[in-house]
Protein backbone atom coordinates (compact mmCIF):
# COMPACT_ATOMS: atom_id res chain seq x y z
CA UNK A 1 0.00 0.00 0.00
CA UNK A 2 1.30 3.46 -0.94
CA UNK A 3 0.64 6.79 0.73
CA UNK A 4 -1.35 9.27 -1.31
CA UNK A 5 0.78 12.19 -2.51
CA UNK A 6 -0.68 15.62 -1.88
CA UNK A 7 -0.14 18.53 -4.24
CA UNK A 8 3.47 18.63 -5.30
CA UNK A 9 5.75 18.28 -8.28
CA UNK A 10 6.19 20.89 -10.94
CA UNK A 11 8.71 23.70 -10.81
CA UNK A 12 10.07 25.25 -7.66
CA UNK A 13 13.07 25.16 -5.35
CA UNK A 14 13.06 21.95 -3.30
CA UNK A 15 15.14 21.59 -0.16
CA UNK A 16 15.46 18.26 1.65
CA UNK A 17 16.24 18.38 5.37
CA UNK A 18 17.48 15.39 7.36
CA UNK A 19 18.41 14.40 10.89
CA UNK A 20 20.70 11.39 10.55
CA UNK A 21 22.89 9.18 12.75
CA UNK A 22 21.06 10.21 15.86
CA UNK A 23 17.90 9.29 17.72
CA UNK A 24 14.62 10.28 16.06
CA UNK A 25 16.14 10.28 12.59
CA UNK A 26 13.85 12.15 10.23
CA UNK A 27 13.39 13.95 6.93
CA UNK A 28 11.34 16.83 5.55
CA UNK A 29 11.01 18.62 2.24
CA UNK A 30 10.24 22.27 1.39
CA UNK A 31 9.01 23.70 -1.88
CA UNK A 32 9.76 27.42 -2.23
CA UNK A 33 9.99 27.74 1.54
CA UNK A 34 6.71 25.95 2.27
CA UNK A 35 6.69 22.63 4.10
CA UNK A 36 5.33 19.78 1.96
CA UNK A 37 6.09 16.71 4.07
CA UNK A 38 7.91 15.62 7.23
CA UNK A 39 8.20 12.31 9.06
CA UNK A 40 10.34 10.40 11.53
CA UNK A 41 12.04 7.21 10.37
CA UNK A 42 10.68 5.26 13.37
CA UNK A 43 7.18 5.29 11.87
CA UNK A 44 8.38 3.31 8.86
CA UNK A 45 10.91 1.07 10.65
CA UNK A 46 8.52 0.40 13.58
CA UNK A 47 11.35 0.87 16.11
CA UNK A 48 10.98 3.62 18.69
CA UNK A 49 13.33 6.61 18.32
CA UNK A 50 15.07 4.83 15.44
CA UNK A 51 18.60 6.18 14.91
CA UNK A 52 20.57 6.11 11.68
CA UNK A 53 20.19 7.25 8.08
CA UNK A 54 16.50 8.12 7.43
CA UNK A 55 16.18 6.41 4.05
CA UNK A 56 12.48 5.57 4.23
CA UNK A 57 11.52 9.02 5.52
CA UNK A 58 13.50 10.57 2.66
CA UNK A 59 11.74 8.35 0.11
CA UNK A 60 8.36 9.28 1.56
CA UNK A 61 9.12 13.02 1.41
CA UNK A 62 10.28 12.82 -2.19
CA UNK A 63 7.18 10.85 -3.17
CA UNK A 64 4.87 13.26 -1.36
CA UNK A 65 6.48 16.18 -3.18
CA UNK A 66 6.36 14.32 -6.50
CA UNK A 67 10.08 14.75 -7.20
CA UNK A 68 13.26 12.71 -7.48
CA UNK A 69 16.40 13.25 -5.44
CA UNK A 70 17.99 14.85 -8.50
CA UNK A 71 15.31 17.57 -8.43
CA UNK A 72 16.37 18.73 -4.95
CA UNK A 73 18.44 21.91 -4.94
CA UNK A 74 19.95 21.42 -1.48
CA UNK A 75 20.20 18.65 1.11
CA UNK A 76 20.51 20.23 4.54
CA UNK A 77 21.66 18.24 7.57
CA UNK A 78 21.52 19.35 11.19
CA UNK A 79 25.16 18.70 12.07
CA UNK A 80 28.40 20.40 11.12
CA UNK A 81 31.58 18.46 12.00
CA UNK A 82 33.57 21.69 11.62
CA UNK A 83 31.54 23.65 14.18
CA UNK A 84 33.17 24.80 17.43
CA UNK A 85 36.55 23.25 16.58
CA UNK A 86 38.36 25.60 18.95
CA UNK A 87 36.18 24.54 21.87
CA UNK A 88 36.72 20.88 21.02
CA UNK A 89 40.50 21.28 20.96
CA UNK A 90 40.56 23.27 24.21
CA UNK A 91 38.38 20.67 25.93
CA UNK A 92 40.60 17.81 24.78
CA UNK A 93 43.75 19.51 26.06
CA UNK A 94 42.11 20.46 29.36
CA UNK A 95 40.18 17.30 30.23
CA UNK A 96 42.40 14.66 28.58
CA UNK A 97 39.52 12.21 28.08
CA UNK A 98 39.85 8.47 27.54
CA UNK A 99 41.29 7.88 24.02
CA UNK A 100 38.38 5.51 23.32
CA UNK A 101 36.03 8.44 24.03
CA UNK A 102 37.82 10.49 21.37
CA UNK A 103 37.81 7.61 18.91
CA UNK A 104 34.05 7.17 19.26
CA UNK A 105 33.53 10.88 18.67
CA UNK A 106 35.72 10.84 15.58
CA UNK A 107 33.90 7.83 14.15
CA UNK A 108 30.55 9.51 14.68
CA UNK A 109 31.75 12.74 13.05
CA UNK A 110 33.04 10.68 10.15
CA UNK A 111 29.54 9.46 9.36
CA UNK A 112 28.38 13.04 8.88
CA UNK A 113 31.39 13.87 6.74
CA UNK A 114 30.66 10.94 4.39
CA UNK A 115 26.94 11.55 3.85
CA UNK A 116 27.44 11.76 0.10
CA UNK A 117 28.69 8.16 0.12
CA UNK A 118 25.68 7.05 2.14
CA UNK A 119 23.32 8.71 -0.34
CA UNK A 120 25.17 7.05 -3.23
CA UNK A 121 24.75 3.65 -1.55
CA UNK A 122 21.05 4.09 -0.76
CA UNK A 123 20.15 6.03 -3.91
CA UNK A 124 22.36 4.61 -6.68
CA UNK A 125 23.30 7.14 -9.30
CA UNK A 126 22.56 10.14 -7.07
CA UNK A 127 25.28 12.81 -7.19
CA UNK A 128 24.65 14.87 -4.07
CA UNK A 129 28.08 15.90 -2.78
CA UNK A 130 27.85 19.47 -4.10
CA UNK A 131 24.31 19.90 -2.72
CA UNK A 132 24.88 18.89 0.92
CA UNK A 133 24.72 21.80 3.38
CA UNK A 134 25.84 21.23 6.97
CA UNK A 135 24.03 23.35 9.56
CA UNK A 136 25.34 23.62 13.11
CA UNK A 137 23.13 21.61 15.47
CA UNK A 138 21.69 24.42 17.59
CA UNK A 139 21.27 26.78 14.64
CA UNK A 140 19.10 24.08 13.11
CA UNK A 141 17.09 23.79 16.34
CA UNK A 142 16.54 27.54 16.50
CA UNK A 143 15.53 27.69 12.85
CA UNK A 144 13.16 24.74 13.25
CA UNK A 145 10.81 26.72 15.47
CA UNK A 146 11.40 30.38 14.62
CA UNK A 147 11.01 30.12 10.87
CA UNK A 148 7.65 28.33 11.20
CA UNK A 149 6.41 30.46 14.10
CA UNK A 150 3.85 33.28 13.79
CA UNK A 151 6.42 35.82 15.02
CA UNK A 152 8.40 38.31 12.96
CA UNK A 153 10.65 38.92 15.97
CA UNK A 154 11.34 36.74 19.02
CA UNK A 155 13.90 35.56 21.52
CA UNK A 156 15.02 32.12 20.34
CA UNK A 157 16.29 29.44 22.72
CA UNK A 158 17.56 25.89 22.13
CA UNK A 159 18.36 23.58 25.05
CA UNK A 160 19.13 19.86 24.77
CA UNK A 161 21.67 17.16 25.64
CA UNK A 162 24.43 18.15 23.26
CA UNK A 163 25.16 18.69 19.59
CA UNK A 164 28.22 20.01 17.76
CA UNK A 165 29.89 20.50 21.15
CA UNK A 166 27.25 22.82 22.59
CA UNK A 167 24.29 22.09 24.85
CA UNK A 168 22.28 25.30 24.54
CA UNK A 169 22.14 28.38 22.35
CA UNK A 170 20.10 31.57 22.24
CA UNK A 171 19.71 34.84 20.43
CA UNK A 172 17.13 36.80 18.46
CA UNK A 173 15.19 35.95 15.33
CA UNK A 174 14.10 38.82 13.09
CA UNK A 175 12.40 38.22 9.77
CA UNK A 176 14.62 35.89 7.74
CA UNK A 177 17.61 36.09 10.08
CA UNK A 178 18.63 34.48 13.38
CA UNK A 179 21.52 35.97 15.34
CA UNK A 180 23.01 33.46 17.81
CA UNK A 181 24.49 35.45 20.67
CA UNK A 182 25.23 32.89 23.37
CA UNK A 183 25.95 29.22 23.97
CA UNK A 184 26.61 26.77 26.79
CA UNK A 185 29.59 24.54 25.93
CA UNK A 186 29.77 20.77 26.28
CA UNK A 187 29.78 19.06 28.78
CA UNK A 188 27.60 21.43 30.85
CA UNK A 189 24.19 20.25 29.81
CA UNK A 190 20.72 20.71 31.27
CA UNK A 191 19.50 17.86 29.08
CA UNK A 192 22.21 15.47 30.26
CA UNK A 193 21.49 16.45 33.87
CA UNK A 194 17.85 15.41 33.41
CA UNK A 195 18.76 12.24 31.51
CA UNK A 196 21.28 11.17 34.16
CA UNK A 197 18.70 11.68 36.89
CA UNK A 198 16.16 9.72 34.83
CA UNK A 199 18.58 6.81 34.66
CA UNK A 200 19.16 7.04 38.43
CA UNK A 201 15.41 6.66 39.00
CA UNK A 202 15.38 3.39 37.06
CA UNK A 203 14.05 4.60 33.71
CA UNK A 204 16.87 3.47 31.39
CA UNK A 205 15.46 3.86 27.89
CA UNK A 206 16.11 6.72 25.54
CA UNK A 207 13.33 9.28 25.91
CA UNK A 208 12.15 8.18 29.37
CA UNK A 209 12.40 11.70 30.81
CA UNK A 210 8.65 12.24 30.49
CA UNK A 211 8.18 9.57 33.14
CA UNK A 212 10.06 11.74 35.65
CA UNK A 213 7.72 14.63 34.81
CA UNK A 214 4.71 12.40 35.44
CA UNK A 215 6.13 11.06 38.71
CA UNK A 216 7.24 14.42 40.14
CA UNK A 217 3.82 15.64 41.42
CA UNK A 218 3.64 12.61 43.72
CA UNK A 219 6.71 13.78 45.67
CA UNK A 220 8.16 16.69 47.61
CA UNK A 221 11.38 18.58 46.72
CA UNK A 222 13.23 17.01 49.64
CA UNK A 223 16.46 16.53 47.65
CA UNK A 224 16.56 19.97 46.07
CA UNK A 225 19.38 21.36 48.19
CA UNK A 226 21.54 18.32 47.51
CA UNK A 227 20.93 18.54 43.78
CA UNK A 228 22.01 22.18 43.73
CA UNK A 229 25.54 20.83 44.14
CA UNK A 230 25.07 18.85 40.91
CA UNK A 231 23.67 21.64 38.71
CA UNK A 232 24.79 25.19 39.41
CA UNK A 233 23.10 28.32 38.08
CA UNK A 234 25.13 31.33 36.96
CA UNK A 235 24.22 35.03 37.08
CA UNK A 236 24.28 35.36 33.27
CA UNK A 237 21.51 32.75 32.95
CA UNK A 238 23.76 29.85 31.95
CA UNK A 239 24.49 26.76 34.05
CA UNK A 240 27.32 24.41 34.90
CA UNK A 241 27.43 20.78 35.95
CA UNK A 242 29.56 19.68 38.89
CA UNK A 243 31.46 17.13 36.84
CA UNK A 244 32.44 15.16 39.94
CA UNK A 245 29.00 13.56 39.68
CA UNK A 246 29.39 12.53 36.02
CA UNK A 247 31.58 10.33 33.87
CA UNK A 248 30.17 10.79 30.37
CA UNK A 249 32.50 13.68 29.54
CA UNK A 250 35.77 11.77 29.98
CA UNK A 251 35.03 8.05 29.83
CA UNK A 252 33.92 5.99 26.89
CA UNK A 253 30.15 5.73 27.01
CA UNK A 254 28.61 2.71 25.34
CA UNK A 255 26.00 3.96 22.92
CA UNK A 256 24.49 2.94 19.62
CA UNK A 257 23.11 5.40 17.10
CA UNK A 258 23.36 3.58 13.78
CA UNK A 259 20.35 1.83 12.21
CA UNK A 260 18.76 0.68 15.46
CA UNK A 261 16.90 1.73 18.57
CA UNK A 262 19.15 4.27 20.30
CA UNK A 263 20.81 3.41 23.57
CA UNK A 264 23.27 5.19 25.80
CA UNK A 265 25.43 4.13 28.68
CA UNK A 266 25.49 5.35 32.26
CA UNK A 267 25.97 9.10 32.49
CA UNK A 268 26.57 9.59 36.22
CA UNK A 269 29.51 8.60 38.40
CA UNK A 270 29.32 6.69 41.69
CA UNK A 271 29.31 10.04 43.50
CA UNK A 272 25.65 10.56 42.55
CA UNK A 273 24.60 7.47 44.51
CA UNK A 274 26.56 8.80 47.50
CA UNK A 275 24.56 12.02 47.27
CA UNK A 276 21.04 10.66 46.58
CA UNK A 277 21.21 7.06 47.68
CA UNK A 278 21.44 4.01 45.44
CA UNK A 279 19.88 4.17 42.03
CA UNK A 280 16.67 2.26 41.43
CA UNK A 281 16.68 -0.89 39.33
CA UNK A 282 13.93 -0.84 36.66
CA UNK A 283 12.25 -3.87 38.25
CA UNK A 284 12.20 -2.42 41.76
CA UNK A 285 9.06 -0.72 43.12
CA UNK A 286 8.85 3.04 43.25
CA UNK A 287 9.27 4.33 46.79
CA UNK A 288 8.45 7.74 48.20
CA UNK A 289 12.17 8.53 48.05
CA UNK A 290 12.11 8.13 44.28
CA UNK A 291 9.07 10.38 43.98
CA UNK A 292 10.78 13.04 46.09
CA UNK A 293 13.89 12.85 43.91
CA UNK A 294 11.72 13.24 40.79
CA UNK A 295 10.06 16.33 42.26
CA UNK A 296 13.46 17.78 43.17
CA UNK A 297 14.83 17.11 39.67
CA UNK A 298 11.91 18.88 38.02
CA UNK A 299 12.11 21.81 40.43
CA UNK A 300 15.82 22.36 39.83
CA UNK A 301 15.36 22.02 36.07
CA UNK A 302 12.72 24.74 36.23
CA UNK A 303 14.99 27.00 38.31
CA UNK A 304 17.72 26.70 35.69
CA UNK A 305 15.32 27.09 32.76
CA UNK A 306 13.63 30.20 34.14
CA UNK A 307 16.93 31.70 35.27
CA UNK A 308 18.00 31.61 31.61
CA UNK A 309 14.70 32.92 30.24
CA UNK A 310 14.48 35.83 32.70
CA UNK A 311 18.03 36.95 31.85
CA UNK A 312 17.25 36.77 28.13
CA UNK A 313 14.07 38.79 28.50
CA UNK A 314 15.95 41.38 30.49
CA UNK A 315 18.57 41.59 27.76
CA UNK A 316 16.32 41.73 24.69
CA UNK A 317 12.99 43.12 26.04
CA UNK A 318 10.92 41.22 23.47
CA UNK A 319 7.49 39.76 24.28
CA UNK A 320 7.79 36.64 22.10
CA UNK A 321 9.69 33.44 22.89
CA UNK A 322 10.46 30.47 20.66
CA UNK A 323 11.73 27.22 22.23
CA UNK A 324 13.44 24.23 20.63
CA UNK A 325 15.75 21.33 21.45
CA UNK A 326 14.95 18.19 23.40
CA UNK A 327 14.35 20.15 26.61
CA UNK A 328 11.46 21.94 24.89
CA UNK A 329 9.51 18.72 25.52
CA UNK A 330 9.46 19.54 29.24
CA UNK A 331 5.81 20.51 29.00
CA UNK A 332 5.49 21.09 32.74
CA UNK A 333 8.09 23.87 32.64
CA UNK A 334 6.73 25.23 29.36
CA UNK A 335 3.32 25.73 30.95
CA UNK A 336 4.86 27.98 33.61
CA UNK A 337 6.67 30.35 31.21
CA UNK A 338 4.00 33.06 31.45
CA UNK A 339 3.82 32.85 35.25
CA UNK A 340 7.58 32.71 35.84
CA UNK A 341 8.88 35.11 33.17
CA UNK A 342 7.72 38.35 31.49
CA UNK A 343 7.29 36.67 28.08
CA UNK A 344 3.77 37.09 26.71
CA UNK A 345 3.70 34.52 23.91
CA UNK A 346 5.60 31.26 23.44
CA UNK A 347 5.75 29.03 20.34
CA UNK A 348 7.10 25.48 20.15
CA UNK A 349 6.73 23.48 16.93
CA UNK A 350 5.46 19.90 16.93
CA UNK A 351 8.85 18.15 16.68
CA UNK A 352 11.02 20.40 18.83
CA UNK A 353 13.66 17.72 19.53
CA UNK A 354 16.24 16.18 17.26
CA UNK A 355 13.71 15.09 14.64
CA UNK A 356 12.93 18.78 14.19
CA UNK A 357 16.57 19.40 13.33
CA UNK A 358 15.74 18.23 9.82
CA UNK A 359 13.14 20.98 9.54
CA UNK A 360 15.52 23.58 10.94
CA UNK A 361 18.35 22.60 8.63
CA UNK A 362 16.03 22.89 5.63
CA UNK A 363 14.73 26.31 6.68
CA UNK A 364 18.22 27.55 7.47
CA UNK A 365 19.24 26.61 3.93
CA UNK A 366 16.12 28.25 2.48
CA UNK A 367 16.71 31.54 4.28
CA UNK A 368 20.32 31.53 3.16
CA UNK A 369 18.87 31.66 -0.36
CA UNK A 370 15.95 34.00 0.32
CA UNK A 371 16.51 36.96 2.65
CA UNK A 372 13.03 37.28 4.08
CA UNK A 373 10.05 35.41 5.52
CA UNK A 374 7.65 33.76 3.08
CA UNK A 375 4.75 33.62 5.53
CA UNK A 376 4.60 29.87 6.23
CA UNK A 377 3.42 29.12 9.77
CA UNK A 378 3.12 25.61 11.19
CA UNK A 379 -0.39 25.62 12.64
CA UNK A 380 -0.96 21.86 12.44
CA UNK A 381 1.20 18.74 12.49
CA UNK A 382 -0.34 16.78 9.60
CA UNK A 383 2.78 16.35 7.44
CA UNK A 384 3.09 12.57 7.26
CA UNK A 385 1.56 9.89 5.02
CA UNK A 386 -2.16 9.87 4.32
CA UNK A 387 -4.26 7.10 2.80
CA UNK A 388 -7.37 7.04 0.62
CA UNK A 389 -10.72 5.52 1.53
CA UNK A 390 -10.26 3.19 -1.44
CA UNK A 391 -7.09 1.80 0.12
CA UNK A 392 -8.79 1.42 3.49
CA UNK A 393 -11.80 -0.27 1.88
CA UNK A 394 -9.55 -2.81 0.18
CA UNK A 395 -7.98 -3.62 3.57
CA UNK A 396 -11.22 -4.05 5.54
CA UNK A 397 -13.60 -5.46 2.92
CA UNK A 398 -12.34 -9.04 3.08
CA UNK A 399 -11.74 -11.45 5.98
CA UNK A 400 -9.82 -9.71 8.79
CA UNK A 401 -6.79 -11.78 9.68
CA UNK A 402 -6.66 -12.31 13.44
CA UNK A 403 -10.40 -11.82 13.99
CA UNK A 404 -12.95 -14.59 14.49
CA UNK A 405 -15.69 -14.86 11.91
CA UNK A 406 -18.43 -12.35 12.70
CA UNK A 407 -16.45 -10.75 15.52
CA UNK A 408 -15.99 -7.38 13.75
CA UNK A 409 -18.76 -5.33 12.13
CA UNK A 410 -17.49 -3.09 9.30
CA UNK A 411 -19.59 -0.15 8.10
CA UNK A 412 -18.95 2.82 5.84
CA UNK A 413 -20.40 6.15 6.96
CA UNK A 414 -19.82 8.78 4.28
CA UNK A 415 -21.63 11.65 6.03
CA UNK A 416 -19.05 13.32 8.27
CA UNK A 417 -21.53 14.69 10.81
CA UNK A 418 -23.21 11.30 11.21
CA UNK A 419 -19.80 9.65 11.45
CA UNK A 420 -18.63 11.98 14.22
CA UNK A 421 -21.91 11.66 16.13
CA UNK A 422 -21.63 7.87 16.03
CA UNK A 423 -18.05 7.91 17.30
CA UNK A 424 -18.89 10.49 20.00
CA UNK A 425 -21.79 8.32 21.18
CA UNK A 426 -19.48 5.31 21.48
CA UNK A 427 -17.00 7.40 23.49
CA UNK A 428 -19.81 8.58 25.78
CA UNK A 429 -20.73 4.93 26.35
CA UNK A 430 -17.25 4.23 27.66
CA UNK A 431 -15.82 2.65 24.52
CA UNK A 432 -12.12 2.92 23.60
CA UNK A 433 -11.78 4.32 20.07
CA UNK A 434 -8.90 4.01 17.62
CA UNK A 435 -9.02 7.19 15.52
CA UNK A 436 -7.11 7.01 12.20
CA UNK A 437 -7.72 10.01 9.94
CA UNK A 438 -5.86 12.12 7.40
CA UNK A 439 -2.09 12.52 7.31
CA UNK A 440 0.10 11.22 10.12
CA UNK A 441 1.37 13.70 12.69
CA UNK A 442 4.89 15.16 12.64
CA UNK A 443 6.51 14.88 16.06
CA UNK A 444 6.08 12.50 19.00
CA UNK A 445 2.50 13.43 19.95
CA UNK A 446 -0.75 11.94 18.70
CA UNK A 447 -2.72 15.06 17.81
CA UNK A 448 -5.98 13.78 16.40
CA UNK A 449 -4.91 11.85 13.30
CA UNK A 450 -3.38 8.73 14.90
CA UNK A 451 -5.03 8.83 18.33
CA UNK A 452 -6.90 6.70 20.81
CA UNK A 453 -9.93 8.64 22.09
CA UNK A 454 -11.84 8.04 25.34
CA UNK A 455 -14.30 9.64 27.76
CA UNK A 456 -12.47 12.01 30.16
CA UNK A 457 -15.39 11.91 32.62
CA UNK A 458 -14.71 8.33 33.70
CA UNK A 459 -12.49 8.04 36.75
CA UNK A 460 -11.72 4.44 35.81
CA UNK A 461 -10.67 5.21 32.23
CA UNK A 462 -6.95 5.25 33.02
CA UNK A 463 -7.24 1.71 34.41
CA UNK A 464 -9.37 0.62 31.44
CA UNK A 465 -6.78 1.94 28.98
CA UNK A 466 -3.89 0.34 30.79
CA UNK A 467 -5.76 -2.97 30.98
CA UNK A 468 -6.93 -3.01 27.36
CA UNK A 469 -4.06 -1.41 25.48
CA UNK A 470 -1.32 0.69 27.03
CA UNK A 471 0.06 -1.45 29.89
CA UNK A 472 2.08 1.47 31.18
CA UNK A 473 2.94 2.89 34.61
CA UNK A 474 -0.12 3.90 36.60
CA UNK A 475 1.37 7.26 37.64
CA UNK A 476 1.53 8.56 34.08
CA UNK A 477 -1.30 10.94 33.11
CA UNK A 478 -3.40 10.99 29.95
CA UNK A 479 -3.89 14.19 27.98
CA UNK A 480 -7.04 16.29 27.36
CA UNK A 481 -7.85 17.55 23.86
CA UNK A 482 -10.21 20.53 24.04
CA UNK A 483 -12.04 22.72 21.55
CA UNK A 484 -9.94 25.88 21.24
CA UNK A 485 -12.94 28.11 21.90
CA UNK A 486 -13.59 26.40 25.25
CA UNK A 487 -10.03 26.37 26.63
CA UNK A 488 -10.35 29.34 29.00
CA UNK A 489 -13.52 27.91 30.57
CA UNK A 490 -11.74 24.71 31.62
CA UNK A 491 -8.06 25.65 32.02
CA UNK A 492 -6.23 28.49 33.71
CA UNK A 493 -5.03 29.76 30.33
CA UNK A 494 -6.33 31.00 27.00
CA UNK A 495 -3.17 30.03 25.15
CA UNK A 496 -2.94 28.21 21.82
CA UNK A 497 -1.46 24.76 22.50
CA UNK A 498 -1.92 22.88 19.20
CA UNK A 499 0.99 20.47 19.72
CA UNK A 500 0.40 19.37 23.33
CA UNK A 501 3.65 21.03 24.46
CA UNK A 502 2.44 22.76 27.64
CA UNK A 503 0.90 21.67 30.93
CA UNK A 504 -1.60 24.01 32.60
CA UNK A 505 -3.79 23.80 35.65
CA UNK A 506 -7.37 22.66 35.13
CA UNK A 507 -9.79 25.05 36.80
CA UNK A 508 -10.60 23.80 40.27
CA UNK A 509 -14.35 23.65 39.75
CA UNK A 510 -13.89 21.57 36.57
CA UNK A 511 -11.53 18.86 37.80
CA UNK A 512 -14.19 16.52 39.16
CA UNK A 513 -15.90 16.53 35.75
CA UNK A 514 -12.84 15.20 33.89
CA UNK A 515 -10.95 12.93 36.33
CA UNK A 516 -9.43 10.75 33.59
CA UNK A 517 -7.29 13.66 32.32
CA UNK A 518 -6.68 15.47 35.62
CA UNK A 519 -3.26 14.68 37.07
CA UNK A 520 -2.68 14.35 40.79
CA UNK A 521 -1.64 18.04 41.01
CA UNK A 522 -4.71 19.26 39.11
CA UNK A 523 -2.88 19.75 35.83
CA UNK A 524 -3.34 18.55 32.26
CA UNK A 525 -1.07 18.53 29.20
CA UNK A 526 -3.69 19.99 26.96
CA UNK A 527 -4.10 20.18 23.22
CA UNK A 528 -6.27 22.98 21.84
CA UNK A 529 -8.09 21.95 18.66
CA UNK A 530 -9.14 24.46 15.98
CA UNK A 531 -11.77 23.72 13.36
CA UNK A 532 -9.62 25.24 10.60
CA UNK A 533 -6.58 23.12 11.54
CA UNK A 534 -8.25 19.70 11.95
CA UNK A 535 -11.94 19.87 11.00
CA UNK A 536 -12.93 16.22 11.55
CA UNK A 537 -11.16 15.97 14.92
CA UNK A 538 -12.79 19.23 16.02
CA UNK A 539 -16.15 17.90 14.87
CA UNK A 540 -15.96 14.68 16.90
CA UNK A 541 -15.04 16.63 20.05
CA UNK A 542 -17.92 19.03 19.36
CA UNK A 543 -20.27 16.07 18.92
CA UNK A 544 -19.14 14.72 22.30
CA UNK A 545 -19.76 18.17 23.81
CA UNK A 546 -23.27 18.20 22.38
CA UNK A 547 -23.96 14.84 24.01
CA UNK A 548 -22.32 15.44 27.39
CA UNK A 549 -21.66 19.16 27.89
CA UNK A 550 -17.90 18.45 28.06
CA UNK A 551 -15.83 19.86 25.13
CA UNK A 552 -12.89 17.55 25.88
CA UNK A 553 -11.72 14.07 24.92
CA UNK A 554 -8.97 11.97 26.43
CA UNK A 555 -6.36 11.66 23.68
CA UNK A 556 -3.46 9.24 23.75
CA UNK A 557 -1.23 7.82 21.03
CA UNK A 558 -2.51 5.06 18.77
CA UNK A 559 0.03 2.35 19.60
CA UNK A 560 0.87 -0.45 21.99
CA UNK A 561 4.52 -0.24 23.10
CA UNK A 562 5.62 0.65 19.58
CA UNK A 563 5.87 3.80 17.46
CA UNK A 564 2.54 5.48 16.70
CA UNK A 565 0.80 3.70 13.83
CA UNK A 566 1.47 5.07 10.36
CA UNK A 567 -0.41 2.86 7.87
CA UNK A 568 -3.94 1.44 7.95
CA UNK A 569 -2.50 -2.09 8.28
CA UNK A 570 -0.78 -1.09 11.53
CA UNK A 571 -3.93 0.54 12.88
CA UNK A 572 -5.98 -2.55 12.09
CA UNK A 573 -3.38 -4.85 13.62
CA UNK A 574 -3.25 -2.78 16.84
CA UNK A 575 -7.05 -2.76 16.99
CA UNK A 576 -7.32 -6.53 16.56
CA UNK A 577 -4.55 -7.56 18.97
CA UNK A 578 -5.74 -5.29 21.79
CA UNK A 579 -9.13 -4.91 23.42
CA UNK A 580 -9.99 -1.66 21.65
CA UNK A 581 -13.74 -1.40 21.04
CA UNK A 582 -14.01 0.67 17.86
CA UNK A 583 -11.70 1.57 14.99
CA UNK A 584 -12.70 4.77 13.14
CA UNK A 585 -10.52 4.75 10.02
CA UNK A 586 -11.26 7.09 7.13
CA UNK A 587 -14.98 6.73 6.39
CA UNK A 588 -15.09 3.25 7.93
CA UNK A 589 -16.19 2.24 11.42
CA UNK A 590 -15.13 -1.18 12.72
CA UNK A 591 -16.86 -2.39 15.89
CA UNK A 592 -16.37 -5.46 18.01
CA UNK A 593 -19.69 -7.20 18.37
CA UNK A 594 -20.66 -7.72 21.97
CA UNK A 595 -20.48 -11.35 22.93
CA UNK A 596 -23.66 -12.95 24.19
CA UNK A 597 -23.35 -14.58 27.62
Amino acid sequence: MLWCPSEGGGTGVYILGINAYHADSSACILRDGVLVAAAEEERFRRIKHWAGFPELAIRYCLAEAGVELGDVAHIAVNRDPRANLGSKLAYTLRQRPDPRFLLDRLRHAGRWASLDQEFARRFPGADVASRIRHVEHHRAHLASSFYVSPFEEAVVVSVDGSGDFATAAWGVGRGGRIDVEGRVPFPHSLGIFYEAMTQHLGFPHYGDEYKVMGLAPYGEPAYLDRLRDVLRLRPDGSFRLNLDYFGFHRERRLYEWNDCAPSSGRLASDALASLLGPGRHPDEPLEQRHKDIARSIQRLYEEAFFNLLRRLHGRYRLPNLVLSGGCAFNSVANGKVYAETPFERCYIQAAAGDAGGALGAAYHAWHALENGRRGFVMRHASWGPGFSDAEIEKLVSGPLEGAAEGEIEVRRVADTDAYCREVAQAIAEGKVIGWFQGRMEWGPRALGNRSILCDPRRADMKDILNLKIKRRESFRPFAPAILREAAAEWFETDDDVPFMMKVFQIRGERRAQIPAVTHVDGSGRLQTVRADANPKYHRVIAAFRDLTGVPILLNTSFNENEPIVCRPEEALDCFLRTRMDVLAMGEFVLRRRERKP
